[in-house]
């Protein structure tokens, strides 16, 4: 098991966008609910991804289920059809283990505070989602992802100081390993901040709640690839386990992914030897990253790390 593999000190390599990599191959986008209804329209091209990060190297694929909390689908008149697009989302990743001949692969159920975003912008609005709605929500998604057969919950793009909480609260009631995928930006004055845009949060004030929860792994993702580096730097302060890095590239006018000067898959691989440096053992990519990105990362993949003495 991959959670066995990292407490031995390997590399493992999770997938890349599921929802940029949808859009990129033709399936429309919703306004609120983003990729979410696309488990529900187009199955098979859903899974065919799957298959290709799996094929591409992948041990942990991330079901699309990032932006399809029951809050989120009732913006898009989608609430009443929750459970069979969580479940849809689920199956599709499950499908693509089994006919990838790859029972040791990890599915990861994605779990985020994720509110409407202003059409034409990268601006969320996660207070359009009451904290009670949300929390009930979460809870009830983070139920079913498990109750569907994920092997872990992912938390994504964690930077909202009063959301956050409700996020890991959900997830620690399932009792499954919990994984925690932070998002940074860089301030006007050159210091690390949450991702959020609206307030300038310091990144160490938004790690901090891992005082308060326990979590498997921590890294940062959705995160420029040029500023993953001092974000790790920071989390390693705060925790010492198993450490994950992700970075998108592109940007975000919503729905629309821009696919505008994204990385390079042999820069990406330059990046990311320095990030299993710094002690990440996770590697992948998110928005705007493809299977190709993932594919040049398969060669830093390694096995246990040799016992001293």
């Amino acid at each position: 098991m991959t959670h066995t593999a990292l407490q031995k000190g390997e590399v493992r390599l999770l997938d890349g966008a599921t929802g940029t990599e949808l859009e990129k191959r033709g399936v429309p986008m919703s306004s609120n609910a983003w990729s979410g209804s696309a488990s529900l329209d187009h199955p098979e091209i859903l899974e065919q991804i799957h298959r290709d990060y799996i094929a591409a190297g992948a041990d942990i694929i991330t079901a699309n289920t990032y932006a399809t909390s029951r809050a989120l689908l009732e913006l898009d008149g989608l609430g009443d059809q929750f459970e069979t697009i969580n479940r849809a989302s689920v199956h599709a990743a499950r499908r693509a283990r089994e006919r990838s001949d790859r029972p040791d692969v990890l599915i990861a159920g994605s779990l985020s505070h994720r509110g409407p975003i202003a059409t034409g912008s990268a601006r969320p609005d996660s207070r359009a989602i009451g904290l009670d709605t949300m929390a009930a929500a979460l809870r009830e998604q983070a139920r079913l992802l498990r109750d569907e057969g994920c092997d872990l919950l992912l938390l994504e793009m964690m930077y909202d100081p009063i959301r956050m909480p409700l996020v890991f609260e959900a997830a620690a009631q399932t009792g499954l390993p919990v994984w925690a995928g932070f998002s940074a930006r860089r301030g006007e004055n050159g210091q690390l901040l949450g991702f959020g845009p609206g307030e300038d949060v310091p990144f160490a004030q938004i790690i901090s709640i891992l005082h308060d929860w326990e979590v498997d792994a921590a890294g940062i993702m959705h995160t420029p690839a040029n500023l993953v580096s001092d974000a790790l730097e920071s989390l390693r302060a705060t925790f010492d386990g198993p450490l994950m890095a992700y970075p998108d590239s592109g940007y975000f006018k919503s729905p629309h992914w821009q696919f505008e000067d994204v990385i390079t898959p042999s820069e990406l691989h330059r990046y990311a030897e320095t990030w299993i440096q710094q002690g990440a053992q996770v590697l992948g990519g998110c928005c705007g990253l493809s299977p190709e990105h993932i594919a040049a990362l398969a060669p830093l993949k390694r096995g246990p790390m040799p016992e001293n003495g």
